[in-house]
């Protein structure tokens, strides 16, 4: 059983190494797309992709390692690992980023998107002082601060998209007494 835990930590941190990766490639094109709207759409597409990819991981986990055959939990575990280890890398890039580049770019694009949406629509208007106010609690944030809520964020959704990832994975073995 501790070889099985083994396992998989080891690739649960593999695979996760890679989607952390991707992630990370992913996030490039987050700030770029409030310049170039074909980045903003592959951005969310490949944002898209993250659970299909996860899928592929846990299914190559289950077929090279595993020997075919994986339970519900174990499948669920070793998705739930594999997504915090990537969130723990791209972690890393969203604070070199918020730390060393941003200098508040994204909250003033996003201002600024918000105030030409409160223009077209009169319940965001409606809100203008609740939305400035919701503006003016983020600008107080540190670079820390919005990491870390990131990381739980990607947790938090890494564990939902375990589950429906765990029953499409799940495979019996086979049982040894077939003619």
């Amino acid at each position: 059983m501790t070889e099985g835990k083994n396992y998989l930590h080891k690739y649960a941190m593999h695979f996760g190494t890679y989607m952390g990766v991707y992630w990370i490639v992913k996030f490039i094109l987050f700030p770029l797309g409030f310049h170039i709207p074909f980045l903003s759409l592959l951005y969310m597409i490949l944002t898209l992709s993250v659970p299909v990819i996860g899928y592929y991981y846990v299914k190559a986990y289950r077929d090279k390692i595993c020997g075919g055959s994986i339970r519900f939990a174990h499948a669920v575990i070793f998705t739930i690992f594999m997504y915090m280890f990537a969130s723990l890398l791209v972690a890393v890039a969203h604070y070199l980023y918020l730390e060393f580049i941003d200098h508040g770019y994204l909250l003033d694009a996003y201002t600024r998107l918000l105030h030409e949406a409160m223009e077209q629509n009169q319940a965001l208007l409606d809100n203008k002082e609740m939305i400035e106010e919701m503006i003016s609690n983020i600008r107080e944030l540190s670079p820390i601060d919005i990491t870390m809520q990131l990381v739980s964020w990607d947790i938090f959704w890494g564990a939902i998209l375990s589950i429906p990832t765990g029953l499409f994975v799940m495979k019996k073995p086979r049982s040894s007494k077939e003619n």
